[in-house]
Formats: C-alpha cells, sequence, structure tokens
C-alpha cells in the first residue's frame, strides 16, 4: 500500500507522515492498528482526518452511511459495543469497524470469537483480564549519557545521546573521560574498559544504545506481560480451538518473549550489588555501634582483682597497668570485632566483592577503617559497572531483534481482543450472524437494544430476503403514535448497518441484501422554507432515482410541507424509487391513503402497527410487529379516550364529545 495513493493524500503529506514514523511501512501499520493518537500526532492531520484515514485503509470507502442519521445511528452502535472492550486501545480500534466491500474476513474472525465465548467461557475471562493491560507501546525519549563513537555518521542517534567522530590523530585513549562509550567500527580497545561496549562496523541500532532498547521494554512491561501471558496459554496446549490460531499470530517469533522479560526484570547478582552498595556506609557505622555495645556489657561483667603490691605497681607505672588490664579485656574487643567482621563478609556475599580480614582500625575504641570501606565502595562501584554494561549490551542483543514482533504481535492482540469484545457484545444481546443474500432486508424476532428497556421482538422484511407475501421492494408503515414505527425503522438500519460490518445482528435469524448505501431520513422538525424545501426536494430526488442497491428508510416525510402537497410530493418520490428494482424503501407515514390516492396507484404495499386498546393503567396495548397491508388505527382516538378517563369536570364532558366524533 501506498500513503499517497489514499484519498486527500498528496505527496508532500505522505512525506510528511513518512518522516513522522520513520518508514511508510510503520505509518501504514498504526493506520491498520487505528492507533488514531499516534496518528494525529502527524503536524496538519487532525483526529478526524487521522480516523477517516484509518477507516480507508481498513476497506470503508464513505459512501455506505450516506446521511447524517446513518452516520449516528453507527455512532451508537460503535459506542455500545465499545462498552464491552477490555482495554482503550480496543476501544479506539472499534472506530474501525464501519462498513465494507468484502465482510468475510471479518465474519469468519467474530464467528470464531463467538463460539470460543461461548465454548471457553473461563478461559475468554482469563484472557479478557489480562487484555486490560494492552495498549499503544510507547517509544523513550529520553536521552542518555552513553557517547557513541564512530567513524560514519549516525544523525538518527544525536537525538538521544552524544555521537562523536574521531579525528586523525585521536585514539581510544582519548574518550576515557566518558564512563559510558559505545565504540564503532576500527581503533578499538583489545581490553575493553569498564563501561565500554566495542562493536563491529555495521552493528544494530539496539546494541549501539542497548539502554534505549531496553527502556522499551522496561516501559512497556505491563503490555509485555500480556502478551508473554497469550504466549504462555498458548504453550500450555490445554485446549484446541480455531481461535488460538488467530491469537497464535500474535506470537510468532516470539517463543522466547517470558523467559528474556524474567531475566531482563530480574537481575541477580546486579541488585544485590546495588543494594549492597547503598547499604554498606549504614551498615558498617552500626557494625562499629554493635562492637561498642558488646564490649561495654562485657566489661560491666568483668571483675579485676590486684594485690597490694600490683595496685602500688599500677600507680608508679601507668602503662603496665594498662597492659595487664588489656591482658585481661583483649579477647573480648576482639570476639566483638570478628563477629562484625563475619556479618560484613555476609553482607558482602553474592556481590563478587572479597571480605577483607580486618575492617577496623587497631585502636580503641573501635573504628571502621573508612580507607578499606572506601575500597570496598569503589570495587563494588567497579563492579556494577562492568556486570550493567554486560547484562545492557546482552540483554539488547537479544530483546533487540524481537521490538519490532513484540509491537506487531500487540497490534494483533489488540485485534483479537475486538473480535472477542464483540462476541460478548454479542452473546449479551442474543445476536446471530445473519444470511447475506442479494436483495432485500429481513429479521425474525428482531430487537432494538438501545430503548433501555426489553424490547418488544419484531418480525418484518422487504424485497427478496423476506418472507412469501412480503417481498415488495417498497412499503408504508403505518400505525399508533409511540407505536415503534420509528423502533422498527431503527431496528432495520441497526441490522443493515451491522450486516454490512461483517457483525452479528439483534435478530433470531436475519437475510441482509448487500447494498451500496443507506439512507435513513428522519423527521423533520416543521414545515420548511422554501429555499430549504426546495434543497430537500431535490436531495430526495437523487436518492430515489439513483439506480444503485442501496435501502431507503424515511421518517414522516409529509412533515416537510402541508399535508395535502406532502402527500403529492411523496407519491412521486415512491413510483421513481419504486422503478429502481435495486432499492429497497420503507416510509413511516400517517398519510397512507393520502400517498395512494395521489399516486393512482393501489398496489402499493400498507403495513399497520396496530394499538388494540388500553390496558387496566390506561396505557396502549400495541402489537410491535406490523400487520401486512393493514391500514392501523392512529393513536388520537385512544389517547382522548384515556383523557377522558383520567379528566373530570368540563374537561370530562368536552373530551367525551371529542371521543364521540371519531
Amino acid at each position: 500500500m501506498v500513503l499517497s495513493l489514499l484519498p486527500g493524500v498528496g505527496e508532500r503529506l505522505a512525506k510528511k507522515i513518512t518522516d513522522h514514523f520513520g518508514s511508510e511501512q510503520i505509518a501504514i501499520d498504526y493506520l491498520k492498528a487505528g492507533d488514531i493518537g499516534r496518528i494525529a500526532e502527524v503536524e496538519g492531520l487532525s483526529p478526524k482526518r487521522a480516523l477517516s484515514l484509518a477507516r480507508c485503509v481498513a476497506g470503508d470507502d464513505g459512501q455506505f452511511l450516506a446521511t447524517k442519521e446513518s452516520v449516528k445511528l453507527h455512532q451508537k452502535l460503535i459506542q455500545q459495543i465499545s462498552g464491552f472492550a477490555a482495554c482503550a486501545a480496543t476501544r479506539d480500534r472499534m472506530q474501525l469497524l464501519t462498513p465494507i466491500r468484502d465482510i468475510t474476513t471479518r465474519r469468519n474472525k467474530i464467528t470464531t470469537a463467538m463460539d470460543f465465548l461461548e465454548s471457553y467461557p473461563q478461559i475468554e475471562k482469563n484472557l479478557n483480564s489480562s487484555f486490560r493491560s494492552l495498549g499503544a507501546t510507547r517509544n523513550t525519549i529520553e536521552r542518555y549519557q552513553r557517547v557513541v563513537v564512530s567513524h560514519e555518521p549516525r544523525e538518527h542517534l544525536k537525538k538521544y545521546c552524544r555521537v562523536l567522530t574521531p579525528s586523525d590523530g585521536e585514539t581510544w585513549k582519548d574518550y576515557t573521560v566518558f564512563k559510558s562509550v559505545t565504540w564503532i567500527g576500527s581503533g578499538a580497545p583489545s581490553q575493553v574498559p569498564d563501561g565500554w561496549i566495542v562493536l563491529g562496523s555495521s552493528p544494530k541500532d539496539e546494541v549501539i544504545l542497548p539502554e534505549r532498547t531496553l527502556d522499551w521494554f522496561t516501559n512497556n512491561k505491563r503490555i509485555l506481560e500480556c502478551l508473554s501471558s497469550t504466549i504462555n496459554l498458548l504453550r500450555s496446549g490445554s485446549i484446541d480451538h480455531e481461535f488460538l490460531g488467530l491469537l497464535s499470530e500474535s506470537t510468532t517469533g516470539l517463543s522466547q518473549l517470558p523467559e528474556l522479560l524474567q531475566m531482563l526484570f530480574d537481575e541477580g547478582d546486579i541488585a544485590k550489588a546495588e543494594q549492597v552498595k547503598d547499604q554498606i556506609w549504614p551498615f558498617t557505622k552500626n557494625l562499629q555501634t554493635q562492637v561498642h555495645q558488646q564490649v561495654e556489657q562485657a566489661m560491666n561483667d568483668a571483675k579485676l582483682a590486684l594485690s597490694g603490691s600490683e595496685l602500688l605497681e599500677a600507680l608508679s607505672d601507668g602503662a603496665g597497668f594498662q597492659r595487664k588490664l588489656k591482658e585481661v579485656t583483649g579477647h573480648v574487643i576482639d570476639e566483638a570485632m570478628q563477629e562484625a567482621t563475619n556479618q560484613f563478609s555476609e553482607l558482602l556475599q553474592g556481590t563478587g566483592i572479597r571480605s577483607p580480614p580486618v575492617i577496623f582500625t587497631s585502636d580503641w575504641p573501635a573504628k571502621i577503617d573508612r580507607q578499606v570501606i572506601d575500597r570496598i565502595d569503589s570495587a563494588l562501584e567497579e563492579k556494577l559497572k562492568a556486570q550493567q554494561a554486560d547484562h545492557v549490551y546482552n540483554m539488547a542483543r537479544k530483546l533487540g531483534p524481537l521490538k519490532s514482533l513484540c509491537e506487531d504481535g500487540i497490534r494483533n492482540l489488540v485485534e483479537c481482543e475486538q473480535w472477542l469484545a464483540i462476541a460478548r457484545w454479542s452473546q449479551h444481546y442474543g445476536c446471530k450472524m445473519p444470511e447475506i443474500v442479494s436483495h432485500g432486508i429481513w429479521v425474525e424476532n428482531g430487537r432494538h437494544i438501545m430503548l433501555g428497556l426489553e424490547p418488544d421482538p419484531v418480525t418484518y422484511g422487504l424485497g427478496e430476503a423476506a418472507q412469501e407475501g412480503d417481498k415488495q421492494n417498497l412499503s408504508l408503515l403505518t400505525g399508533a403514535n409511540s407505536g415503534g414505527k420509528t423502533t422498527l425503522l431503527e431496528l432495520l438500519a441497526h441490522t443493515c448497518i451491522l450486516a454490512h460490518m461483517g457483525l452479528p445482528v439483534p435478530a433470531d435469524k436475519a437475510k441482509v441484501g448487500g447494498v451500496e448505501s443507506l439512507h435513513i431520513l428522519a423527521k423533520a422538525g416543521g414545515t420548511q422554507s422554501a429555499g430549504a424545501l426546495e434543497q430537500t426536494l431535490v436531495e430526495l430526488a437523487d436518492v430515489v432515482s439513483d439506480p444503485t442497491p442501496k435501502l431507503i428508510l424515511a421518517d414522516e416525510l409529509e412533515a416537510i410541507t402541508e399535508p395535502g402537497a406532502g402527500a403529492r410530493i411523496i407519491a412521486g418520490m415512491l413510483l421513481a424509487a419504486r422503478s429502481q428494482p435495486e432499492t429497497c424503501m420503507m416510509l413511516v407515514t400517517h398519510l397512507a391513503p393520502a400517498i395512494i390516492k395521489a399516486s393512482q396507484c393501489d398496489d402499493f404495499r400498507v403495513d399497520g402497527i396496530e394499538a388494540s386498546g388500553l390496558d387496566a393503567d390506561l396505557e396502549l396495548v400495541v402489537d410491535r410487529t406490523p400487520k401486512r397491508n393493514h391500514l392501523a388505527r392512529s393513536t388520537p382516538e385512544l389517547i382522548v379516550k384515556r383523557l377522558v378517563e383520567r379528566s373530570s369536570g368540563h374537561a370530562k364532558e368536552l373530551f367525551g364529545e371529542i371521543l364521540q366524533m371519531f
């Protein structure tokens, strides 16, 4: 696919998008994934434009949802389905679900997900929990202390670190002032200094700046662990289902990822050395205090017996007295110091640094020998540098080649989660995959799923998809106010939109004919001005006279002008629509007799949703499934009857008189 061939994308914008993402293929991958936020980062691309491009890549030509009302109903459906997604990335991707010409692949994947959810609900529940961590991966924008020394220009790395080119006469020794260096190509030291990485003349970027490579894996830890969990599920072989084949596409080439991530996040000796380095000075200070306390306690318990002559000798020879005192107490001090030294040796275990035999000065009171501890601290610092450099390089060398595979895998997982979210929505509303036919639309026990209450099932159809006796292309739907005419219209619209997206529909069974566009003509807000009426009539004429396959669902078009003129205009439009064999149309109207009279045709199909009366609570009793070839009674008679029952006094008398007029 070439970006410049997309509608509205010229060479200039295509270059800007490519430059932003680094390559055209990466840009297309983001478009396919529906990462609208990332695409809209490109200067000059609004979120709306980014969504349009992503939908175009997904196969939407922008022609199916032909009216504002069609677009609104589609967006409400997407919003409802998105409520069953496990993560924000799936909700973003749902925006790519628009009607497309070839729905075969979508239908197959969604059908597989529906069967998987039905067959393995607990495993799907576990996947749902894991998939909550899914999201778009984040690239680091941090700048690193590592210095890259290369004989070749590496401009793309300069925004991440310092890149230097050796001049004539310079050697690697001139760069030892830097702690972390990646030397590329000739002139490298034979004995690599701590913190340095020496590479050949054509290394891969992931090992040139390994810290950046590992930061990507660290920053995206939760997302990658979700990918790792999926790999472990596939390894277990506990189930065998076609949906696992979709999941396995996300893990291609990533069999070692779980172990490598464990190695990355569990640094072993490095973590131990870092811990010891942080503790060494407070630990030795505590050892010094511990020695003093132990010696003081021992001295409190000790007794020194002196004869008279020894006491006189002590008075005349202080040094001799001290020697005798040291002979008595020396072992206590030595034992306390040795115990402290042993504890210090235990602290250093696992760091690779040897413990010195003596850590105290020779004088009393006991003091930690700072020079000894300084040397150990420096040795730990050097050890850490060497270990970290080796660890970072080795992990970057192993993980670096997996980065692009991980990105592809995560995008595939989000797609799989999308199919599972649709399956959850479908299960919740009892949806079924429709049969795709050549013409018409038909639902058996179809349900409007956005009413906020338990819907009454309706069976209805038009065209060749419908049952025998209902195969007319056009119908006039009449009946009671609040009886469900607009609800049925929207149910057919939902069914048509969902079927052309490759999704199941809210019905026990359904047949949907392929059309190129859906026209929902909403109820007008009142009589239009001459100019507005003219514009509306031109648009209606274009729709009904167009020979392309389409479904027209119109709600009380007569409201655009006065009833008499409205009936004549609609009659003309219906005659034009009936002359197009690829058009199916349902018109909700209160003017069916007048329209038929104006058309001078007595074979228009008229169906009615009948309000049969009032229940004990004076609410309308309505059969929501239209009666075929039946002009239904209007609701006002029943409403007036209800007012007679609920009002009193003069109003009751008036409503009673009005009721007699029906």
